[in-house]
């Protein structure tokens, strides 16, 4: 189960580097961009030589017992170092790269410190799960395990304060990534604290081995799963926020198609619907549809009629945008029931000698489309013009 716990958190974390790794090709000066993949990255790396067939593997090929400890604890220092980076770069300041280079300066001592320990302890058995136990009280490898622990601990506790202090302070998917980012650290805080839990224990001639053995690795696999989510969430939320803003455009234009569909259907002005495409696509092609229809009533449409209307409306209301939108309203009613009339050869505005109507904005046409389906309150829309008869009228 620890080895399945372990390959999935890495794939998660790996898969979080796959999605920003273009973002660091693009901007591979960025060192905030930088210090996300190497958290992702050296993360990954923890759970991968962590896991029991990896330790396996890594002493077998090496043929050093237990080889792949030291190597996971530098993995795991190096998380740490990217991290703290990762947590400057976040708060900023004038002295940014200083404080990264202290922090960096500072694990790479741990590192240091984690071989040479190795080095010059004894570790001849074997232990693929409990070797922070079983060595715990043995001379520079015990030294070893506290070391990477402690600065583990350390790492991860000031990742949580520095996430959480900041996401009192911002709103929306970067408060959501932050929060995540913060209780996942926490949870990274629950594994090494356990572990330490377990190694004093031994200490006191006590065995809780199975503190580092299943609560640990518990821990760190929904620490990492909550890191990768509150990495990507920042990314994905303006993404997700234009989809949505994109679906709820598209269906506010709806009731304007619909008014529009016989003459889109009887004149062929609709291109045909894109399949499994986004919601930008879709809205794009909705309007396409809509200022097609508009160009061929343009001929249709009464300037006179529009600023009656306009005026009217504007004198009930105040609202300049919603007098507008209720005088496009009824010139577009007017003008459909003109271009279907029977016989309607003539285009009765271009006889006024009056410049057509200026086709409406996007956001003109949403409004439109508010006073066709009576998502707005109008005012009533005036008697037509003398002199202009409607379809079905003699």
């Amino acid at each position: 189960m620890n080895s399945l716990i372990n390959y999935l958190s890495c794939g998660a974390l790996w898969l979080g580097l796959a999605v920003k790794a273009p973002d660091l090709l693009r901007h591979r000066h960025d060192p905030y961009l930088r210090a996300i993949c190497a958290v992702l990255g050296l993360a990954g790396l923890c759970f991968l030589l962590g896991a029991p067939p990896t330790v396996g593997a890594v002493n077998r090929l090496s043929g050093v017992p237990n080889l792949a400890a030291p190597l996971t604890y530098v993995a795991i220092t190096g998380y740490c170092a990217a991290s703290q980076v990762l947590v400057v770069h976040w708060r900023g300041g004038p002295r940014v790269h200083r404080t990264a280079r202290r922090w960096t300066l500072a694990y790479a001592v741990v590192v240091v410190g984690i071989a040479a320990a190795f080095a010059l302890g004894e570790a001849p058995v074997e232990r693929r799960t409990d070797l922070d136990t079983y060595y715990a009280t043995t001379p520079f490898i015990a030294q070893m395990i506290v070391l990477y622990l402690v600065a583990h601990l350390t790492a991860v506790t000031v990742t949580t304060v520095s996430a959480l202090r900041w996401a009192r302070e911002v709103r929306g998917g970067l408060r959501a990534g932050l929060l995540l980012l913060g209780a996942g650290s926490l949870c990274g805080a629950g594994y090494s604290a356990t572990k330490l839990v377990a190694v004093s224990a031994r200490w006191s001639g006590h065995d809780w081995s199975a503190l580092g053995t299943t609560v640990s690795p518990a821990a760190a696999g929904l620490g990492a799963l909550l890191v990768v989510v509150g990495v990507l969430v920042p990314l994905a939320a303006p993404r997700l926020a234009e989809r949505r803003r994109a679906a709820r455009a598209y269906a506010r234009l709806e009731p304007l198609e619909r008014a529009l569909d016989g003459l889109l259907v009887r004149r062929s002005l609709r291109l045909p619907r894109p399949r499994l495409a986004s919601p930008a696509t879709l809205l794009m092609w909705r309007r396409t549809s809509i200022h097609n229809a508009f160009g061929h009533l343009d001929a249709y449409c009464d300037r006179d009629l529009y600023d009656r209307t306009r005026a009217d409306a504007l004198a009930a209301t105040g609202d300049a945008e919603l007098a507008g939108a209720t005088a496009w309203a009824a010139v577009l009613t007017d003008a459909l029931r003109h271009e279907a009339a029977p016989g309607a050869a003539s285009a009765p505005a271009a006889a006024t000698g009056r410049p057509p109507l200026p086709s409406p904005d996007p956001a003109a046409l949403a409004r439109i489309a508010d006073v066709l389906s009576g998502a707005v309150r109008v005012p009533a829309a005036p008697a037509l013009p003398s002199g202009r008869a409607t379809a079905g009228t003699t």
